[in-house]
């Protein structure tokens, strides 16, 4: 899990990276997705760091420290299930999938329900 926060939030402070940590943990908890860690992450499509392997990318430890603070129940998020890098996103679906007013902006990412 660390890989995909690494590989996905790098340039995040580290409320960025716990984001996208409780991002994959709520996804396993919702019955819209896989119902592991493993399986979450490696969904096609489903994070960009996969399909461009950035998730081989070694991890540094705030993103270890990241996923050990989402672990623990910190979700800045509140429960977000998706989220995108406005900036470099070029997907449609997920640009009507986060509308303003369900939209949380940590960082660079905005974050939806």
């Amino acid at each position: 899990m660390a890989q995909a926060v690494h590989g996905e939030a790098r340039g995040e402070d580290h409320v960025g990276k716990v984001a996208v940590a409780a991002v994959i943990l709520n996804r396993t908890k919702s019955s819209l997705f896989p119902n592991t860690i493993k399986e979450v992450i490696y969904q096609p499509n489903a994070f960009t760091c996969v399909n461009d392997g950035q998730i081989n990318l070694k991890p540094n430890l705030d993103a270890y420290l990241a996923v050990s603070d989402a672990i623990l129940g910190n979700d800045p998020t509140n429960g977000c299930l998706f989220y995108m890098n406005p900036v470099t996103a070029t997907s449609r679906w997920m640009r009507k999938r986060i509308s303003a007013d369900t939209a949380k902006v940590i960082g660079n990412h905005v974050f939806a329900p």
